[in-house]
């Protein structure tokens, strides 16, 4: 279904040359692992069956078959200082920190998300790091859960077309990729305790379309999740791996357990996993005993370490150049991408005409991020942490852009702030894996943003998260509302050149971000009595909570299409952004009946009605009137960044195959297109629609 809605992607790609390099076919890579496999001892069969060290591949060689290096992290290369010794990889000195993926989201541009992952591909080449551990894939259903910065946000469309534009810029630097987490993990409230219950519809129509893409892009690692998924670890489990990710899915690569997230031995074996990572201290020694008992067979083991070897025959990593350094010389271009990045995904939520700031006005910077850059994680222990080189302090870059005209206080009266010409006011969060952390702010930050916004009406309010959060007690107030997210080593240069006017916003929320908490369907994912932590010991302590539900209740109602179906509004919705210029739809061209054969086309005019140059998304929505089943108030289907001079207009085409119109039947357990009146929305967000437009469906 993805795959067709994603056609005129995939031929754009084509044309390009940009699909995922894969030097050897399928099924002769498999022919040549199992003359590998043949020459391996049962002692190295077992090793091979876990990881070797923290972040390696076993490997043997003597026989062909060398150690292979894994690295976190999406957004950029993690360097680690708890590798093995030299002699198995030199550590690269420095590594890009890039914007987190949901900022990459909020950019709408899968060309820009192509030529991001190929940066960090290039870089990994140039570290010796054959296989990068992402994308993440997650839908971020929950704005609680620590993770939804590695994410593309709350739709499966966008997430699927980022995804797969991220995995062919990162394979076809000869860097494989790895989409995590298979499947279910939307929340990080002690994540190995979670037992995810995902109805079918819900699996199919949400949550696997991003995996999907991801395969048909020509991923070659899948990671399965911490979670259970319907009372059994995914890492173990024999429907998520062989009847969802292998039948279903079809993927034919290497599939990885995430960390300590495996449990039975005999389950591992026998699932379909391929490698328990890192690997518990008692596996060797239970897979002999099971060996033993004659529970599991030699040829078992065998079965569950060939796509291993496979995939790295199949992606050239056992025979190629380690070492790239030749790729360092192009840092200085992965810097300007990183920069792009930012300028591209900061979405501006609210401007009552203070934005761009007028010359000549003093600024009173003030709040959490002056001298810190806002990253996730906060220190090395997060597997998203990137440290970045030559990082830009938001103090740095606004002093860079306006000068003098900056003051710093960090603790301003009433009176100082109300002496300013403009407040800058950096608030936020920090994120991390693991951990969930409140949708309200600290108490002490609401205060001292309520302060600031009624002390001086000319208050511009920075956010940098990594997710939604609670702003609904001092949005009105604020003069602007900017959304930075977290912008990677030098996105506060961006940030700086939206606030002068030196760059036009165009980022769009992948995400809708509620008024309360109390709206979100995810609402009830903590269990009753819980309470929010947030050091580390604790979150990997298992013994202090039981197995816990997780209800996705809300079926296929998630993020804008929970909302707008029942009918609550959000603070801000979802693909809503603002720009300096302004913009008008033309009616489309859409023939009134959907073709029996082939796609429906529509097309429609944009123009830039404003004063200066800006880009615009284009949102197409779907939805069904009177449907058999319930549905979403609207759907994305499609969506284009045009980018236009001021007066000058460009059109814009959509293709839709009747799969856009298809929703998943749990009784035929498939794909059904019902009969009937479809109405296609065209807009610039979920809730700002410029027309509507019905088809009839025979």
């Amino acid at each position: 279904m993805i795959r067709k809605i994603m056609l005129s992607l995939a031929a754009c790609c084509a044309a390009a040359g940009l699909f995922a390099r894969q030097p050897v076919a399928w099924d002769e890579a498999y022919r040549r692992a199992d003359s590998l496999i043949a020459r391996l001892s049962l002692d190295e069969k077992i090793r091979f069956a876990r990881g070797y060290s923290s972040f390696f591949f076993y490997g043997v060689p003597e026989k062909g078959i060398p150690y292979l290096y894994l690295s976190d992290a999406t957004q950029g290369v993690h360097l680690r200082n708890n590798l093995p010794d030299s002699t198995m990889v030199r550590q690269l000195e420095r590594s890009t920190a890039f914007p987190c993926p949901i900022m990459l989201a909020s950019s709408f541009d899968p060309d820009l998300a192509f030529r991001y992952a190929e940066a960090v591909g290039e870089e990994c080449r140039a570290g010796g790091i054959e296989v990068l551990l992402g994308p993440g894939l997650n839908i971020a259903r929950n704005s609680q859960c620590g993770r939804n910065f590695e994410y593309f946000g709350e739709d499966p469309l966008l997430t699927s077309v980022m995804a797969a534009a991220y995995v062919r810029g990162m394979q076809q630097t000869g860097t494989a990729a790895c989409l995590k987490h298979f499947i279910g993990n939307e929340t990080e409230f002690y994540r190995r305790r979670s037992n995810s219950l995902i109805g079918e519809r819900a699996l199919h129509e949400i949550y696997m379309p991003p995996f999907r893409a991801g395969i048909e892009a020509g991923a070659a690692y899948v990671m399965t999740s911490y979670n259970q998924l319907d009372g059994e670890w995914a890492g173990q489990n024999s429907r998520v791996i062989g009847e969802l990710l292998r039948g279903e899915l079809g993927f034919r690569g290497c599939v990885m357990s995430d960390w300590g997230s495996v449990y039975d031995t005999e389950k591992v074996v026998r699932s379909g996993q391929n490698a328990e990572m890192p690997g518990r201290r008692e596996f060797a020694r239970e897979v002999r005993e099971l060996l033993r008992q004659g529970r599991i067979s030699e040829k078992d083991l065998e079965r569950m370490i060939r796509p291993n070897v496979a995939t790295a025959v199949a992606f050239g990593l056992y025979d190629r150049v380690k070492y790239r350094p030749d790729l360092l010389d192009r840092f200085p271009a992965h810097a300007e991408t990183a920069c792009e990045v930012a300028a591209k995904g900061t979405v501006l939520l609210r401007n009552d005409g203070i934005l761009p700031l007028a010359a000549g006005r003093r600024i009173l910077l003030t709040g959490r991020f002056i001298r810190e850059i806002p990253r996730t994680g906060g220190s090395t222990s997060s597997s998203a942490e990137v440290l970045g080189y030559d990082n830009v302090s938001l103090e740095e870059a606004l002093r860079a852009e306006f000068g003098d005209a900056v003051q710093v206080v960090e603790r301003p009266t009433r009176e100082q702030l109300a002496a300013a010409d403009v407040v800058l006011l950096s608030a936020g969060t920090i994120d991390v894996e693991s951990f969930e952390r409140p949708f309200a702010l600290p108490k002490e930050e609401e205060a001292f943003i309520r302060m600031c916004v009624e002390a001086n009406p000319n208050t511009v309010v920075l956010v940098n998260s990594g997710s939604g959060i609670r702003m609904s007690g001092w949005n009105d107030r604020a003069a602007a509302v900017i959304y930075g997210w977290y912008p990677g080593q030098n996105g506060m240069t961006a940030l700086a050149g939206i606030l002068s006017g030196r760059i036009n916003p165009s980022g769009k929320l992948p995400i809708t971000i509620e008024r309360e908490f109390a709206d979100s369907p995810a609402k009830g994912t903590m269990p009753a009595g819980a309470e929010f932590y947030n050091k580390a010991p604790r979150a990997y302590n298992e013994k202090l909570i039981r197995i816990y539900d997780v209800d996705y209740a809300e079926g296929v109602l998630v993020g804008y299409r929970w909302y707008e179906t029942k009918g609550i509004a959000p603070l801000y919705p979802f693909g809503f952004g603002l720009s300096y210029t302004t913009f008008s739809l033309s009616k489309p061209r859409v023939a009134k009946r959907f073709p029996t054969k082939g796609p429906l086309t529509v097309r429609a005019v944009l123009t830039n009605t404003g004063s200066r140059a800006g880009a615009e998304v284009v949102q197409l929505y779907v939805s069904q009137r009177n449907p058999s089943v319930v549905r979403p108030k609207k759907e994305l289907k499609a969506f284009r960044r045009v980018e236009l001079a001021p007066g000058s207009s460009g059109e814009i085409e959509f293709e839709l195959d009747r799969s856009a119109l298809a929703y998943w039947d749990d009784r035929m357990h498939g794909w059904r297109v019902d009969p009937g009146e479809y109405v296609l929305s065209l807009g610039t967000s979920s809730a700002d629609i410029a027309v509507e437009l019905p088809v009839t469906v025979e």
